[in-house]
């Protein structure tokens, strides 16, 4: 039988906490969440390789950008960093974002395998993210999940093949094929 502490008596952090915290973390709902070990060369293979086809999908795009991680604060208590994520408003002078991308890419790792298909899945579908895109480096394998209302709808999966994301005034399609190399 184990203890649980009562919410009240919680950690609750803020942005203005987490602003001053070394290494790498996520804060969601005032708790604190650490994004370490550093990813595998694997992991970031798969991160790159996404990001250069995203890139390049999108150079024709003036409205559209795919990127590397960086702080999506979502409130004072919740602040993400996804794996990327193409954001289809500008954000490039800016520390962090405050509106929800239009894809959003998670490379699972063992330390964040759960929370990525749980906790940031109910995140991202809450703030109506259109397209989570996960990424399986063990199995080689990827799932694109497409909003549907309040819901999440299975696009794409499988180890190959293509993908067009359909992005607000842009396309960008993805070759599956390519990414596990």
């Amino acid at each position: 039988m184990g203890f649980a502490l009562p919410k009240d008596y919680s950690p609750n952090y803020t942005y203005s906490d987490y602003c001053q915290w070394e290494g790498r973390w996520e804060l969601i709902d005032g708790i604190p969440h650490a994004m370490s070990p550093q990813p595998s060369g694997k992991h970031q293979r798969v991160c790159l390789e996404l990001v250069s086809q995203l890139r390049d999908a999108l150079s024709n795009c003036n409205k559209c950008e795919a990127s590397l991680p960086m702080d999506w604060k979502i409130g004072e208590n919740t602040v993400l960093q996804p794996d990327l994520f193409v954001a289809c408003f500008p954000f490039i002078d800016s520390k962090f974002i405050d509106r929800a991308p239009a894809l959003v890419v998670e490379v699972l790792s063992p330390s964040t395998r759960t929370k990525d298909l749980t906790v940031k899945r109910a995140i991202y579908l809450d703030q109506k993210v259109k397209y989570y895109l996960i990424m399986d480096p063990d199995t080689e394998e990827y799932l694109v999940l497409e909003l549907n209302g309040n819901e999440y709808i299975e696009a794409a999966k499988g180890h190959d093949g293509k993908f067009s994301f359909q992005l607000e005034d842009c396309v960008a399609d993805v070759d599956f094929s390519t990414v596990w190399k």
